[in-house]
């Protein structure tokens, strides 16, 4: 019996997230075992595509959609969600903008329940009238809270600033890979990538926070020795990429959503995470447990997730990457003490398990005692 079964029993918990193609969405799927072992009665609330991609009703929960647009605070997602998390005895929503629904449909339900919200990811810098709205809606929602987890220290401290009740840190963990099914040659081989060029995968949404931009900048200045890039992900800027790629004759495929990173991080001579921002990416963690050597951007939560375990740069700098990428790729001994050092780091890392476990300690901690 593991550390939860039985330990919300009866209990009825909402986990509610908007859109989501990568992180947020693995995050909540990968949480529906372990609380409906502990037994907690768990429903799943967000838009029907999230569900078909990641599979909430297939793995146990009970599925209410609610269409949570890019509206701050949209009254039609507000009252379907009132409906939809009615008698919930909690609520945990996920990001900024089910966060404001969530708090939003507290009074519409009139339910006086314990709010949960989990920061993910940080407002991209900015400004305008924009800009000021957004922070103001990302305060208001913070305050709502009863607990704000945040998934680096970074959120954390700005969750404090915003005037929070509670904040805590609490790691978001990726889900093991599967084990790779095909060899380095095999998947070298579909990509077209010679047995002499050096190849680099990327894994995450078409977006500008993962700063695919900078990457490509980099890679022109690498000339003719870039390695070969492969970036598994899709999103909003496929076409400006693709466009990019094409006029400067560069080496990048975009392979769109795949299932099969695990075979894609076997074959690579090492990753890149050229993100403007990131928590606690997922796909540092998987890089490392897979003994990919790593070479991201110091931002966010990557360096207290990464230590010295990886090749950190600047953000925004296509020298300094290329320098880094460079230095990685024509030193197999320093790829080597990459990939070597990152095991060892993400052996230190909490599994989900140990997530879940945390995670049922503070609904039990809010909800108090079964009746």
């Amino acid at each position: 019996m593991s550390a939860v079964d039985g330990e919300l029993t009866g209990r009825r918990v909402a986990q509610v997230l908007a859109t989501s193609t990568g992180g947020v969405g693995t995050h909540v799927r990968s949480l529906v075992g372990p609380l409906t072992a502990a037994g907690a009665l768990l429903r799943v609330c967000g838009p029907a595509a999230t569900d078909e991609l990641f599979g909430f009703a297939a793995a146990g929960a009970a599925f209410r959609p609610v269409q949570i647009s890019a509206v701050p605070g949209d009254p039609r997602a507000v009252l379907a969600l009132a409906r939809a998390t009615d008698g919930a005895d909690l609520v945990h929503a996920h990001g900024l903008r089910a966060g404001l629904v969530a708090a939003l449909a507290r009074p519409v339900a009139g339910a006086d329940r314990p709010l949960v919200l989990t920061l993910h990811n940080a407002l991209q810098p900015g400004g305008g009238a924009t800009q000021a709205l957004l922070g103001r809606v990302e305060a208001a929602t913070i305050r709502a809270a009863d607990l704000v987890l945040a998934a680096s220290a970074d959120l954390a401290d700005n969750a404090w600033r915003a005037g929070a009740r509670d904040v805590r840190v609490a790691p978001v963990s990726a889900p093991p890979l599967p084990a790779p099914t095909r060899d380095r040659a095999a998947v070298r081989a579909e990509l077209g990538v010679p047995g002499d060029r050096p190849l680099v995968v990327a894994v995450g949404r078409l977006h500008p926070q993962k700063g695919y931009g900078t990457l490509l900048d980099a890679l022109a200045a690498m000339g003719p020795d870039a390695p070969a890039v492969a970036i598994a992900g899709d999103g909003p800027q496929r076409a400006e990429l693709a466009d990019r790629i094409g006029a400067r004759g560069l080496r990048v495929q975009l392979l769109g959503r795949r299932t099969d990173v695990a075979d894609l991080l076997a074959a690579a001579d090492a990753c890149v995470l050229p993100s403007v921002w990131e928590a606690r990416s997922l796909t540092a963690q998987e890089a490392l447990r897979t003994g990919t050597p790593l070479v991201a951007t110091r931002v966010g939560g990557i360096p207290e997730l990464v230590g010295d375990a990886a090749e950190l740069v600047p953000a925004g700098d296509p020298a300094a990457l290329a320098t880094a990428l460079t230095a990685v790729l024509g030193d197999p001994d320093r790829a080597r003490r990459l990939a070597d050092a990152g095991r060892d780091r993400a052996a230190q890392w909490p599994d989900e398990a140990g997530t879940a476990r945390s995670l049922v300690a503070v609904y039990r901690e809010l909800l108090g005692s079964p009746g």
